[in-house]
């Protein structure tokens, strides 16, 4: 898979986690490994510039996905083609400031928002509460594997 990461932040951030977390999430969805996507770890001045541009929305926010060829999950049966992603831009300082609220370090909050931009490039959505609810449970799912699998480098492998 090509995964790129581009951190223009400032922020110190785990990269290679974020890069394992991608191509692990990828693989569990069954997405060919010739796919490619993107992350861009952006300062919040540039983050409430793209919210503004691309969701008309005021201030920055956590996590934006850019959709590209609409690529969805495979299944076991079927791999999903290759084909580009798109691309996820986080913000780190919004993610500190989310994970101190709920109370967890930063790479958790940023481990939630990479595999949320991702599935959002899958083309899930959560306007509609049936739409969140599989959305989240699956983010919850993959998320939890990838820490059993000790993806996070913090956990016991």
């Amino acid at each position: 898979m090509a995964i790129d990461l581009l951190n223009e932040s400032g922020a110190e951030v785990d990269e290679a986690q974020l890069l394992r977390l991608v191509a692990f999430d990828l693989e569990k969805l069954f997405v060919h490994p010739d796919a490619e996507v993107s992350i861009a770890l952006v300062d919040v001045a540039t983050m409430e510039q793209l919210h503004v541009q691309w969701m008309d929305e005021p201030g920055p926010t956590d996590v934006l996905s850019f959709p590209m060829d609409e690529l969805r999950p495979g299944s076991p049966d079927r791999m999903a083609p290759a084909g580009l992603l798109g691309d996820i831009v986080l913000c780190p300082e919004v993610a500190a400031e989310q994970a101190r609220e709920a109370g967890h370090d930063v790479m958790t909050e940023l481990r939630l928002l990479t595999t949320h931009g991702l599935l959002h490039l899958l083309g899930f959505d959560h306007a509609e509460a049936a739409e969140r609810d599989e959305m989240f449970a699956l983010q919850d799912k993959l998320l939890a594997a990838f820490v059993a699998h000790g993806g996070s480098g913090t956990e016991a492998r």
